[in-house]
């Protein structure tokens, strides 16, 4: 993040005041680009966030690589529908018995301008299944896809990266209507 600060990049994070300390989180926020996790990681690391992340994160990246892979977060095969629900699951009874957050971006790949895709519920499900008290924070975040516009360089110079946390959601009821709710919620909250 503070080497973003060189080309004018500005964080802000508003909202964490809303959110309890010692319970479950299921964390659930839209995807702009690689820049949305670091500020993630560092504004929420009080709540200890672990990442649902794709395989292919789990080796080359370093620091990156291994703490994905040995510090809670899971890693899944996208085109494997089982091994991926199963570690999500896991993560799920995970979040659950250590009051920890889990961090899923349910469009499943970044948004390239902004723009929300819509979600795909079956990894949200799962978490709110196995993770029954666990509060869902809803995030929505805006112009982390400005600092990749024109691909890895040049980068986007002076962007403000903004991510808003809306009120947290119980997680009772119907999941779908649920998944419903929180999608409205995080899609309301970006400016494209």
């Amino acid at each position: 993040m503070r080497c973003l600060n060189i080309l004018g990049t500005r964080f802000t994070f508003k909202g964490r005041e809303k959110i309890p300390l010692n319970t479950p989180l299921i964390i659930v926020t839209n995807h702009q680009s690689m820049y949305d996790i670091p500020p993630i990681i560092w504004y929420m690391r009080k709540f200890h966030p672990k990442f649902v992340s794709k395989k292919e994160l789990g080796k080359g990246i370093p620091s990156v690589s291994y703490n994905l892979r040995h510090g809670g977060s899971v890693l899944i095969d996208r085109k494997n529908p089982r091994q991926a629900l199963t570690e999500v699951a896991k993560l799920g009874k995970y979040i659950e018995k250590h009051n920890r957050s889990a961090v899923i971006f349910p469009e499943g790949t970044r948004s390239r301008n902004g723009e929300p895709k819509p979600f795909k519920t079956k990894g949200l499900q799962i978490l709110l299944k196995y993770a029954p008290n666990a509060l869902i924070v809803p995030i929505s975040i805006n112009n982390s896809w400005k600092i990749l516009k024109y691909g890895k360089f040049p980068m986007g110079l002076g962007n403000h990266v903004k991510f808003q946390v809306h009120e947290p959601i119980e997680n009772t009821g119907d999941p779908i209507e649920l998944i419903a709710k929180i999608e409205a919620t995080i899609t309301s909250g970006i400016n494209v």
